[in-house]
């Protein structure tokens, strides 16, 4: 019946993009680098002083012999410094950091969709449409978000603040429908919470992470529904000839 119930929906709503922002796109961009001006081998990129000592401590970790371990922590370090995505400059800086071939990096970076390959907005707003979060209403929570930032999907408002991307399941469906920005996760949102959310980011405050409904963290709304009794204690239910 459900399976019935979730064809019939999808053959009403024909218009909705079954693919993502990250499966269109392959990790927020092509799988074949194409140079741009603000994205070619010869753009300037390494790591601060304060991220070299971090990425020496990340290295520190592994023992020799799997120092190429690292370069997933690597790239995202270096993905943070250069404002949340990764020129290919950077993935030479951390093979050459490593001691690794580019191309074993390559791979990496167009393998993980966590590593945006082209310049994002200063708040990466990522919605998931996942089953769980599409039924809970998450066309209703990206439509808001398209029109107050006057977006689509892929998209980046003119002012580099928000880039919109549609992804697969975040991890948090018992709170859907959710988004994830930047390192934050709204949770149990409606398209007002969303709304307001954007309105703070714009205005320079920092609403705050998690869910929007009151709960504490993915408790039921109903209140306990199983294992409501005393646990037993030790030795309890054991035998005494034992």
């Amino acid at each position: 019946m459900l399976a019935k119930s979730l064809i019939g929906s999808l053959a009403r709503s024909s218009s909705r993009a079954l693919s993502t922002t990250v499966a269109r796109c392959g990790g927020d961009g092509l799988q074949v680098h194409r140079d741009t001006p603000e994205n070619n081998a010869d753009t300037p990129f390494a790591f601060s002083a304060e991220n070299r000592s971090r990425a020496d401590a990340i290295m520190a970790i592994y023992p020799e012999g799997h120092k190429r371990a690292a370069v997933i922590p690597l790239l995202d370090l270096a993905q943070r410094q250069n404002g949340g995505w990764l020129p290919i400059s950077a993935m030479h800086h951390v093979a050459d950091f490593i001691g690794m071939p580019r191309m074993r990096v390559y791979e990496v970076a167009t393998f993980y969709t966590m590593f945006m390959r082209n310049p994002v907005g200063k708040f990466h707003v990522q919605i998931c449409t996942t089953t769980p979060c599409w039924l809970r209403g998450s066309d209703e929570i990206l439509k808001a978000i398209k029109e107050n930032l006057n977006i689509e999907v892929g998209g980046t408002t003119p002012d580099k603040l928000f880039t919109l991307s549609e992804v697969e399941c975040l991890g948090a469906c018992v709170n859907a429908p959710m988004v994830q920005i930047n390192d934050d996760y709204y949770e149990d949102l409606t398209e007002n919470d969303m709304v307001e959310i954007l309105q703070d980011l714009k205005a320079g405050k920092k609403p705050p992470a998690g869910p929007r409904s009151g709960r504490y963290a993915a408790e039921p709304f109903g209140g306990l529904t199983s294992l409501t009794e005393t646990p037993p204690g030790p030795g309890q239910f054991v035998r005494a000839d034992l």
